[in-house]
């Protein structure tokens, strides 16, 4: 997909889901030993970018699934994930809880969406807060690939947002599962390098 001279004042850096619970060690996912080196390899990635970004003047816009508590602070948990992911408990995923926020190494993003399922814009403020911003271009990064990734770029380019995939600024839980993602969203996004989108910027 081609794109047309959009500013970096009007472009957002999007961090899909790069919280705790997933990433680090302590966090939900580590604990039960659902750790993926590609997926821990993101952050530090990532950083340059996001760093160059907020110099530049451009906007980092971060996701955040949210488990949302209930009765006693029990989570409410789609059966699909549940079935998926039993280890999930209460306090995993809570607003505002360290397991929630983005990691040490990417904070703090100017934007912060709570996001219920994959696709970051479903239910969400993820629109009227990058509209109110200005933002016409997302770069996004993040994960998993198949999952909240692929769902918000497609989310995105239904709204017409300018849209650059950071193909190795995004993982999943097996390297066949990332590449058939990516290969999937090249008709709704641009697909580049973490490298060469700062290029660009510089």
């Amino acid at each position: 997909m081609a794109h047309g001279p959009i500013p970096i004042s009007e472009t957002a850096l999007l961090l899909c889901d790069l919280q705790n619970d997933f990433i680090h060690p302590r966090g939900a996912y580590g604990r039960a030993g659902q750790a993926a080196a590609a997926i821990a390899a993101l952050p530090a990635r990532l950083k340059p970018l996001a760093d160059a970004m907020r110099v530049g003047g451009g906007w980092v816009a971060s996701t955040h699934f949210t488990l949302v508590p209930g009765k006693g602070g029990e989570p409410f948990i789609a059966e699909h994930l549940r079935q998926l992911r039993p280890f999930l408990k209460k306090g995993d995923f809570a607003p505002g809880a360290w397991g929630h926020a983005l990691v040490d190494e990417l904070a703090p993003s100017d934007l912060a969406v709570e996001k219920l399922g994959y696709d970051a814009f479903w239910n969400t403020r993820l629109e009227w807060v990058l509209r109110k911003a200005g933002v016409r271009r997302l770069l996004v990064a993040g994960i998993v690939t198949n999952g909240g990734v692929a769902s918000t770029v497609r989310g995105a380019h239904v709204r017409e947002f300018e849209v650059t995939l950071l193909e190795d600024g995004c993982a999943a839980f097996s390297d066949e599962v990332h590449r058939a993602a990516v290969e999937g969203m090249r008709p709704v996004a641009e697909v580049t390098s973490v490298a060469q989108a700062l290029a660009r910027l510089g």
